[in-house]
């Protein structure tokens, strides 16, 4: 999303790391972005060569926008607060990485690091579609990431670690995660959930459509390769989608019971692909409730700003940084 340019409003740079790609971009505090960058993440993503692409993006955004007052970044993983100290990445090669300290040091601005999910879901309470002082943002994507904001404040726990809410525990003796753990909602609701139901129905019927579309294609089955056969109105593959829909309305029922929430965003990847996913999460959210005619059901709702959540929840966060500096 690219907004225009327009005047007035503290910016601030928001950087979202992840994966595959590194996005930039100047934000004003109304969520507008004014110029976004992005470069693919390295290969060899550890610490350094990251580093690098940060600061390139940070230069090549403040020589268009010198008004910037402060730097936010999110990053999958799990990050330290305040400190800004990424001490493990999933998909990323750095580990126990100061980015706050080098950030500062390098530009002369302040700097405020978070979890990425973290930074989405604030960006997705303050300045979405309805602002919500008490919501749970779940991303789904290869993985489930999730963000908590409470009392109009991201929670983290008391240092950064808490709200893992991909890995809660929906069947302790499903399918391994990639986290090591078996049972997780990571397991049953994520694009890689989705690719491992779709090979595995490949498996069990090579005359299926998912089957035929990975050999025409000449490769493995994806998540992909699911979401196009459902969009081709294929029953199987719909079938796959109404199971992992389910599993996710499950835990959102879990995490709702816990939570007195006002919302629920579903973004990541495939969100795309709209009701085929968030139907059978909302009826399952519905049923498993906990007196739902008492507490009331939160809605479960696509992000407002979608891939771009994470850089504008970022510069939010760097500029709310800057203020309290």
């Amino acid at each position: 999303m690219m907004g225009q340019h327009q005047t007035g409003g503290r910016r601030a740079i928001g950087l979202d790391i992840g994966g595959t790609k590194i996005a930039g971009a100047v934000v004003q505090d109304d969520g507008t972005v004014l110029t976004e960058l992005v470069e693919r993440t390295p290969e060899q993503s550890d610490a350094r060569s990251t580093s690098k692409i940060l600061l390139r993006l940070t230069e090549r955004l403040r020589a268009e926008h010198p008004e910037v007052v402060a730097v936010g970044v999110g990053a999958a993983g799990i990050v330290e607060w305040p400190a800004g100290l990424i001490r493990w990445a999933p998909n990323n090669d750095y580990r126990d990485w100061p980015v706050r300290a080098e950030l500062e040091e390098a530009t002369g601005l302040p700097a405020a690091v978070d979890n990425d999910a973290n930074v989405a879901a604030l960006a997705e309470a303050r300045l979405g579609e309805q602002r919500y002082r008490n919501m749970m943002l779940l991303t789904v994507g290869t993985g489930i990431g999730g963000g908590l904001v409470l009392a109009g404040e991201i929670y983290r726990g008391p240092t950064g670690m808490g709200a893992e809410l991909g890995h809660i525990i929906v069947n302790p003796d499903g399918p391994r995660c990639g986290c090591g753990n078996r049972g997780c909602l990571e397991a049953y609701a994520s694009g890689t959930a989705l690719t491992r139901m779709g090979r595995e129905l490949a498996a069990a019927d090579p005359a299926s459509l998912v089957a035929r579309l990975a050999r025409e294609e000449g490769a493995e089955v994806t998540g992909q390769t699911v979401a196009q056969a459902a969009g081709q109105g294929d029953p199987a593959a719909k079938a796959l989608f109404a199971r992992l829909g389910r599993w996710l309305g499950v835990g959102i029922a879990s995490l709702a019971n816990i939570f007195e929430l006002e919302a629920v965003r579903i973004g990541g990847g495939l969100v795309e692909t709209g009701d085929l996913l968030l139907e059978p999460a909302r009826a399952a959210a519905r049923e498993y409730a906990y007196a739902a005619r008492t507490r009331g059901i939160a809605p479960v709702l696509p992000s407002t700003f979608g891939s771009d959540a994470g850089i504008i929840g970022a510069a939010v966060l760097g500029l709310e940084h800057a203020a309290e500096a």
